[in-house]
């Protein structure tokens, strides 16, 4: 058994050694019109042949190794803790969900604009999330074409914006409707399907409105996107230092203040944040109505849910429909917090982040998924020192959280009921 162990260790370093060093130890360099093939830095040689070393340890001795991995959680003293009673739980999570939009409405007049800007990022992000927390976590369909609904959102009020006009206000519910109806359409295919086949579809989805978007030089602008997306105003009010369109006013003259470029930036974070609050409160309503329960009986048993009389094709484009009309909120938000759009913003990266993030959080749990989206967007800002290391970073972290608490950070508790018997 331990002879296996070492060849198949060796195997796997060899494996790591033929990967990485084409990877990581040589560089292009341009030297005139030309292309060199160089050596890295014998640093990172090092590294290559150090993490092909310790993949050989691990793998030699991963049943030790994982049999530490398995003491760990003994060692927090609340590990063994019974589950909190449901009524403390959902009041607990109130409270704490009512102290974070409370300390998020006085996050912009304490900090600098740039952590605005990022606060107003970390918002788009939960409001994705929790979209896609309704089809992944709830109904437990696994989207990972998300981006699409993004993507429609965001190109809604660009494309209404360059060809008529139309403010954000009005592109907001118009967004969200046009993604709410793609996600319809995209529904109605995927209704025999689950598992990976569902996953492989959605995907292929998420690809075809990528490419569609880069392709459709004529509407769409191609490669170079779509630029000079209007900000939002105020009952009229512009935040710019010019007026751009004739009948408005500028917020720092009406109210006799001077001019200044973070009015803008806090006006659409607070935006961002009233939308976000809307989009916890409206899924959470859902979650409680029997349209919730319903996506939860076909997450944990389509055949029974089916046979309990619930409609397969309702509950799986609902599903799909108000998890993309969400996406579409975000999108609108996006593009105008940006000013520009291209395809190359909805790679397929974005939907596997926010996927991340729903498992992080804890699949169903609002709460859970919120921190997350906390963390997953602010962390790699505070470490900006390893922003060439952030995937391999992200990715461990990923490994270590399904092995120590698959569940999420936060997972959903579902109400248990007790049948006493009769004698």
């Amino acid at each position: 058994m331990a002879a296996n162990n070492y060849r198949h260790a060796l195997f796997c370093a060899i494996v790591t050694l033929i990967i990485s060093f084409p990877i990581l130890g040589f560089n292009l360099e341009a030297k005139g019109v030309n292309i060199e093939l160089t050596g890295a830095k014998t640093s990172t040689i090092v590294a290559v042949i150090l993490a092909a070393v310790a993949v050989f340890v691990f793998q030699a001795y991963r049943d030790s190794f994982m049999g530490l991995l398995g003491k760990l959680p003994k060692l927090n003293p609340l590990a063994g803790r019974e589950p909190m009673e449901q009524s403390k739980r959902v009041k607990l999570e109130s409270w704490v969900l009512t102290g974070i939009v409370v300390l998020a409405l006085f996050w912009p007049f304490v900090v600098s604009r740039g952590s605005v800007d990022l606060a107003t990022l970390v918002l788009i992000y939960i409001m994705l999330a929790l979209g896609l927390n309704v089809v992944v976590g709830l109904a437990g369909l696994l989207d990972l074409g998300y981006v699409a609904f993004y993507a429609v959102g965001a190109y809604t009020f660009a494309l209404l914006s360059q060809y008529t006009g139309i403010s954000f206000w009005m592109a907001l519910p118009i967004g969200a409707l046009l993604a709410g109806l793609t996600g319809m359409i995209l529904g109605f295919p995927v209704l025999r399907l689950r598992g990976d086949y569902l996953a492989i579809v959605t995907l292929g989805f998420g690809e075809i409105i990528r490419i569609l978007l880069n392709n459709w030089t004529t509407l769409t602008g191609g490669p170079n996107g779509i630029g000079g997306i209007p900000e939002p105003t105020l009952f009229g009010m512009e935040f710019g230092r010019r007026i751009k369109e004739e009948g408005n006013t500028s917020f720092h003259e009406t109210f006799g203040i001077a001019y200044s470029g973070e009015h803008k930036v806090i006006f659409l974070y607070l935006i961002a944040l009233v939308l976000a609050v809307i989009t916890a409160l409206i899924i959470r309503r859902f979650m409680r109505m029997p349209v919730g329960r319903a996506w939860e009986a076909l997450r944990e048993d389509e055949i029974a849910a089916r046979s309990l009389g619930l409609s397969r094709t309702a509950v799986k484009l609902s599903a799909f429909t108000i998890g993309a009309f969400f996406a579409g909120f975000a999108g609108t938000v996006f593009a105008s917090k940006q000013g520009f759009i291209s395809p190359e913003s909805f790679v397929f990266l974005e939907s596997a982040i926010i996927l991340a993030i729903v498992v992080l959080g804890g699949m169903g749990s609002q709460l859970g998924v919120i921190l997350a989206a906390i963390a997953v967007t602010i962390l790699p800002e505070l470490a900006r020192e390893f922003s060439e290391y952030r995937m391999l970073i992200f990715g461990a972290a990923m490994v270590l959280m399904m092995v120590w608490r698959p569940q999420g950070l936060l997972p959903m508790r579902r109400i248990h009921i007790t049948l006493n018997k009769q004698g």
